[in-house]
């Protein structure tokens, strides 16, 4: 199954800024896993998109697992919005991935 999360910033993007490197050593660490699909910054930069993969047995919890390692989350500087999705355009080019 796959999930997209919305991750917004919940501070000033100068606060942001000092825990991106911690963030995309976790990002890179979850595309080794399998886990990331894609990610990267909204424009404007206020946020950003995760394209994620997850088991199908219970991806709320995946999910949760996966906002609550997140160092911008436990830094406190942004909050995850989630949600499972069951793509049916495209989802074979998503699963060659």
């Amino acid at each position: 199954m796959y999930a997209l999360a919305l991750v917004r910033y919940r501070r000033p993007l100068e606060e942001v800024l000092k825990h991106v490197e911690d963030h995309r050593a976790y990002l890179r660490e979850l595309k080794t896993q399998g886990r990331l699909i894609a990610s990267g910054p909204l424009d404007p930069r206020n946020g950003g998109a995760l394209l994620l993969r997850v088991p199908d047995d219970d991806p709320r919890a995946a999910l949760d697992r996966i906002r609550d390692a997140d160092p911008f989350v436990k830094a406190g500087v942004a909050q995850y919005e989630a949600w499972p999705w069951l793509p049916n355009i495209g989802c074979e080019d998503l699963d060659r991935l």
